[in-house]
């Protein structure tokens, strides 16, 4: 068992909408890594959550009661999925819209979506018997609805976005009735501030294990994949600039005469047209040691996504020696790339191109931007740093 640098053992609860091996999320993702991560400290951590693994339909597959993920229990709680399709979809127009939803009409946005009641019943009786209770993300009703019931021992993980959701009064609430409110970055943490008079709040980061070997030639191999290629992983959303990565590729091969293809894993649906289904690759879902291998085969990847509180993938690009091609409309993405001299960040589709061409061009470039990433995540985002400022901001908890 790894030491922490806290003598006394918390007693922690995650509450996340979705967890387990196979749910991909950022959020999703580091809830497990960091609850996995303090239960291995010694601390007796929970993962309070849904026995749903889509976020779409939010349908039970999974099955309630209690499980055991390493030294994490997991309790799950049935949901009730949305009852009134029609409802939800006129609250998310009128969302969008920026028009002004009144108090009854957020709540009747949020019990929308899904509801978990039992999980509501159990944080209200027996909340005050973790130390602490961690919420992520800020958008749902596991957040939402029930970060109220212990409001002195609630901290809000909110891997905030700068889209219409976070400008709710139910979301200035969340963030401003919580115990502390941590962020995964400096630009999420300024928008916090836009957002709602913060309580006592800190920037705490994530961070992303480091394989400790890649084999991209193998990779290769395994999905006959001959050409060089960029990566796009994560879901095919067009929240998260799917859309956009495969307009941008289709116009950079024809103006540019781009040798790469483009090699996409994750979950949803590609929609690939078909005059490019011969130069787009959809691998669908891989197991983590096989995405590092991806990302360690892979001649640049891109990051299409403007909705980013940190961005995990350009964390394992860079830790594979690959260097990031990315969205500047992610204040998050581009920070990052500014500050580790580790990529590239284009405006729209043509600059996407250029960006693409000159990866394929210029490979010193390539390989100079890809050690500065390297150095970049090696030195500052790291399980075991981040970690240790978790647990100094627990001691107030514990």
């Amino acid at each position: 068992m790894a030491m922490g640098i806290i003598a006394a053992v918390a007693k922690l609860a995650f509450v996340t909408p979705r967890y387990g091996e196979r749910v991909l999320g950022g959020s999703e993702s580091m809830a497990r890594e960091q609850a996995r991560g303090l239960a291995a400290r010694g601390h007796q951590v929970e993962v309070l959550t849904t026995t749903a693994s889509d976020h779409h339909t939010w349908a039970n597959d999974l099955p309630a009661g209690v499980e055991e993920d390493g030294a994490v229990t997991v309790r799950r709680f049935e949901t009730v999925p949305r009852s009134d399709p029609v409802a939800w979809a006129g609250f998310e127009r009128r969302i969008f819209a920026g028009d002004h939803l009144d108090d009854a009409e957020e709540l009747a946005w949020i019990n929308s979506r899904l509801r978990v009641p039992d999980l509501y019943f159990h944080i209200a009786g027996e909340g005050r018997d973790y130390d602490a209770i961690i919420f992520s993300p800020y958008l749902f009703w596991t957040t939402l609805y029930c970060i109220g019931l212990v409001p002195e021992r609630s901290i809000l993980i909110p891997c905030l976005h700068d889209e219409p959701y976070a400008t709710l009064r139910s979301v200035s609430a969340a963030l401003a009735g919580a115990a502390e409110v941590w962020f995964l970055s400096e630009p999420e943490h300024q928008l916090g501030h836009r957002l709602a008079p913060l309580p006592r709040h800190r920037l705490v980061g994530s961070a992303v294990h480091v394989p400790d070997t890649y084999d991209p030639e193998g990779f290769r191999e395994r999905h006959g994949i001959e050409r060089p290629f960029v990566l796009c992983a994560g879901r095919r959303e067009e929240g998260k600039g799917w859309s956009q990565a495969v307009r941008g590729f289709g116009a950079a091969i024809v103006s540019h005469g781009l040798d790469l293809d483009l090699v996409s894993i994750g979950v949803g649906d590609t929609n690939i047209p078909p005059v490019l289904d011969r130069r787009i690759i959809d691998l669908g879902y891989l197991e983590d040691d096989e995405v590092s291998n991806a990302f360690a085969a892979a001649e640049a990847y891109l990051q299409p996504s403007p909705n980013e509180s940190f961005s995990r993938t350009i964390m394992e690009s860079w830790l594979a020696s690959t260097p990031v091609i990315a969205n500047m409309g992610s204040e998050v993405v581009a920070w990052h790339c500014e500050r580790s001299g580790g990529g590239l960040v284009y405006g729209d589709e043509i600059e996407m191109g250029e960006c693409l061409r000159m990866i394929a061009e210029a490979p010193k470039l390539a390989t100079e931007l890809a050690a500065s990433g390297r150095e970049y995540v090696l030195g500052n985002y790291t399980w075991p740093k981040i970690l240790d400022g978790v647990e100094r901001a627990l001691e107030r908890f514990s």
